[in-house]
Formats: C-alpha cells, sequence, structure tokens
C-alpha cells in the first residue's frame, strides 16, 4: 500500500519508523531485534536508508597506496523485502543520486517493483566523506529532482531504453525530502522552497522532514509550504537525543539548532542516563503537541534507540 494512501484513509495520526540496514557482515536478526518491540504499535510503514559506498585508501605490502571502494551497509532492497515478508508491513526504500548511474537506478527500480515495493523516497544523499561537495557519480543524477524525474518517467512507462514495445507502467509513491531549517547549501529559504516545489510539480506525493526539536519551525516551515502553493502532506521527523556528545553532533552533522531550554537541560545531565531522561521527555511533548495539531504521520528515525521510541509512542 502507498504511503499517500494510508495517509488519506486514516483518521487520527499514524506512526511510521526509519531504519538502518545492518553494518555488512552482520546479520538481520539484530535489525529484528530492533523493530520487534516497535511493532506492537501497528507502524504505517517503516523507511530503510540507502547508504552510498566511500573510496578508501588501502596501504599495499610495497607502501604504495590502492584506492578500494567500501560499502558499509548494503541491501536496502533486501531489507525491505524481508521487513514486508516478517511483519506484513509497508516499507520505503531510500532511493539516492550518490553511488548509481542511471541504468543501475532504473534496474534497482526494477527490482523493487518484482517485489512488491510501492514507495521510494527519493533524495540526492550526501557528499561521499571524502569529498566536500557532493559528486555525482560518473553517468548519474546529480539532484534528487533528476532521479525524482526518471522514477515519473517509469510511472508513465518511460524507460531508458526508448525503443522497448509493450512497457508496463511503475506505481511508486514517491516522498521527497524538505528542511524545516534550510538545507545547509541553499542561499536562502525563498531558494530551498522554490526548489521543493519544483519537486512537487513534478510529481512527489509528499514530504517528510528533516529532523528538528523545536515544533515552531515545522509549523512555520508547513505554513511557508502552503503559501507557495505546496499542498502535499508534510510529515515531521522525530529523533529521540540521548547523549551530551550529541549537542555538537547533531547540529555539525545535519546543521539544525537545538533550543536553547533542550541544551540547557542536558548540561545539566551528570550522565547519558540522565540526558537519555530529559530527550524522552522531549520527544514525547513535541509528539503530543504534533498530534494534537493534527499532523499526518509521526516519522521517528529510531536509529539504535528503539526503547526511547517505545515509550514515547506507547504515552500517546
Amino acid at each position: 500500500m502507498k504511503v499517500i494512501d494510508h495517509i488519506n484513509n486514516a483518521k487520527d495520526t499514524l506512526i511510521s519508523f526509519e531504519v538502518l540496514p545492518p553494518l555488512k557482515g552482520k546479520g538481520i536478526d539484530a535489525l529484528y531485534n530492533h523493530l520487534d518491540p516497535l511493532m506492537e504499535f501497528n507502524p504505517s510503514f517503516i523507511n530503510v536508508t540507502y547508504h552510498r559506498s566511500e573510496h578508501v585508501f588501502k596501504k599495499n605490502p610495497d607502501g604504495s597506496f590502492a584506492k578500494v571502494i567500501v560499502r558499509k551497509r548494503p541491501g536496502t532492497e533486501s531489507i525491505c523485502a524481508a521487513i514486508m515478508n516478517k511483519y506484513n508491513v509497508d516499507t520505503v526504500p531510500h532511493l539516492i543520486c550518490g553511488g548509481f548511474d542511471i541504468n543501475e537506478t532504473e534496474d534497482a527500480l526494477i527490482n523493487l517493483r518484482y517485489l512488491g515495493i510501492d514507495n521510494v523516497l527519493v533524495l540526492r544523499g550526501d557528499a561521499a566523506k571524502s569529498e566536500t561537495s557532493f559528486v555525482p557519480e560518473p553517468g548519474g543524477h546529480h539532484y534528487a529532482s533528476d532521479l525524482l524525474k526518471q522514477v515519473v518517467d517509469l510511472n508513465k512507462g518511460i524507460y531508458l531504453e526508448d525503443d522497448l514495445k509493450g512497457t508496463q507502467k511503475t506505481d511508486f509513491c514517491i516522498g521527497v525530502a524538505g528542511y524545516p531549517e534550510k538545507h545547509f547549501e541553499a542561499p536562502n529559504m525563498n531558494s530551498d522552497m522554490y526548489y521543493l516545489k519544483a519537486k512537487i510539480d513534478a510529481g512527489a506525493d509528499y514530504i517528510i522532514t528533516q529532523m528538528f526539536f523545536d515544533n515552531a519551525k515545522y509549523y512555520a516551515f508547513v505554513k511557508a509550504c502552503r503559501d507557495n502553493g505546496i499542498t502535499v502532506p508534510i510529515i515531521p521527523g522525530l529523533k529521540p537525543i540521548y547523549t551530551k556528545k550529541q549537542l555538537t553532533v547533531l547540529p555539525k552533522t545535519f546543521h539544525i539548532d537545538l533550543p536553547n531550554e533542550l541544551s540547557n537541560e542536558i548540561l545539566k545531565c551528570k550522565t547519558d542516563a540522565d540526558v537519555e531522561k530529559v530527550g524522552t521527555e522531549w520527544l514525547l511533548a513535541q509528539s503530543k503537541d504534533l498530534k494534537a495539531n493534527g499532523v499526518p504521520v509521526l516519522h521517528y528515525y529510531t536509529l539504535g534507540r528503539p526503547n526511547m521510541v517505545v515509550d514515547v509512542v506507547k504515552e500517546l
């Protein structure tokens, strides 16, 4: 079932989660153990992230260096299929520009269709750790809008090989990312909104936001979207905070602000257990307020801390 259908058929705010594929060399049992306590809340869908390959240099015995490709978390397509099979819940694989050329992207979409997956979240993806800015794969997409167009074309039955006969249309529901605090590469919020509107006009069905810790910023973002003619559902992305280290890591990595009240409370904590308690209370307060204001879905970035999300959703 499509994400947009879940939303349109809902009578109340839905719940969804986001998980990481296991690290290479690890089994799927750890992921199941992560998801098992969350499944009692009947999530409408589960997002599965995709992580591009990285280039690293390894030293050879003769002292020279060789450039090798390292892929730390492969298996997004398979993980989605496994989750659907085990839990009978819809999944949303992340589809990114980095690491794929357009033919590999088409093949991935065809595989998803064969697996019965009819949702994708289209993202440009981050720059490789060895690069200062995003560099597309040779023959790949530079922007999420280009990747979005390829998905939309397949939904129209338009494949890369234009001489194919009797092609079948895909039927993907397409999500895109939104940034309540602006994408860090955008010169200003108006520019960011312009490109977001272009994605919606091109065929995206809904928006899911970057994490935020101040609901006022989400509401301002939604208003700005509506003022600019964006009418699709806007799903808030929520993340638990559980260590003091995140006070510096989250703003640096995700280019977001933490409210003074939250950071001050965390700075008072003596242990990470104390931080987890503060983080849980903050996430619960955010969730209650968003739910009271009728958001379509509460989307939780669980990412290793399902227990905190369990505590919050149980209170809801």
